[in-house]
């Protein structure tokens, strides 16, 4: 059961990464919300649809738990075209309407996640998850996408510590990786040893796992949410089995994804 004072830290670190990712959109002109992202097909406008779409299933996720099940399940019914679907509804509005949208959303959903008891559990499209897991994973794709938005434009964010959330969420969902690839995850646990922006060490694992992975945790947050390719990180992986999650690690629910290309993306 989460700390109240772990749900309190995660929820202000998604406020700031909602906050930063709004800076890079808030002043852009309208037409530039048209920009394409290294997302094929995706524009400015369907990563900040993606996120108040994501945002508002959350909210119904935590007031209106029946409600959302039933909409989960006829959106499984279509897993590799429901998400495409509610980002191109959103993007379809006025770039002032879908900024505002988006601000109401993120207010709301901070809200209602604060105000949810210790322990509860919200129902998602995979296992259920608990306040502080739906908070981190909002803080998670909000990076991720803003991390599309960013390079859209050209952009180099500077790395903060909220990166620690994305790269936890990378290492616990390595079994989730495996299965998605219809492969059986190796029993053992993995040692993973990174180094935050500040210089500071994130480690998980136990230190005499034989598999490891070690490298900064800007490159691994990037690797686990699709937004670099393998040969463009610098990750160490010491074992066979290390180095073959690398290839197909990601943190996010769902199908994977088709990811970058070796070099497709060139941050300055």
């Amino acid at each position: 059961m989460a700390d109240p004072r772990e749900v309190r830290e995660v929820l202000a670190d998604l406020r700031a990464e909602g906050e930063e990712v709004d800076g890079l959109v808030a002043g852009l002109p309208e037409a530039e919300w048209g920009r394409a992202t290294p997302a094929v097909g995706w524009s400015i406008a369907h990563q900040i649809a993606h996120l108040l779409w994501t945002d508002e299933r959350a909210v119904r996720s935590a007031v209106d738990p029946e409600g959302f099940a039933r909409e989960a399940q006829a959106a499984l019914t279509a897993p590799e075209t429901f998400v495409d679907e509610g980002a191109e509804r959103g993007a379809r509005l006025a770039p002032a309407e879908l900024l505002a949208r988006w601000r109401a959303g993120r207010a709301e959903l901070l809200e209602v996640l604060a105000g949810r008891p210790r322990g509860e559990k919200l129902p998602w499209y995979g296992p259920p998850m608990s306040v502080a897991s739906m908070a981190t994973g909002r803080l998670m794709e909000t990076w991720a996408h803003g991390q599309d938005v960013a390079d859209a434009l050209g952009v180099r964010r500077v790395p903060t510590a909220r990166l620690r959330h994305v790269a936890r969420i990378g290492v616990r969902a390595r079994g989730y990786a495996y299965a998605v690839h219809g492969l059986t995850p190796p029993a053992e646990e993995f040692r993973v040893e990174l180094t935050g922006p500040g210089g500071e060490a994130w480690v998980f694992g136990p230190e005499d796992a034989a598999q490891r992975v070690s490298g900064p945790a800007l490159d691994f947050c990037l690797l686990v949410t699709q937004r670099a390719h393998r040969d463009d990180v610098s990750l160490v992986a010491v074992g066979a089995d290390a180095e073959r999650w690398l290839g197909i690690a990601q943190s996010f629910a769902g199908p994977a994804g088709p990811g970058r290309a070796p070099g497709e993306v060139v941050r300055r």
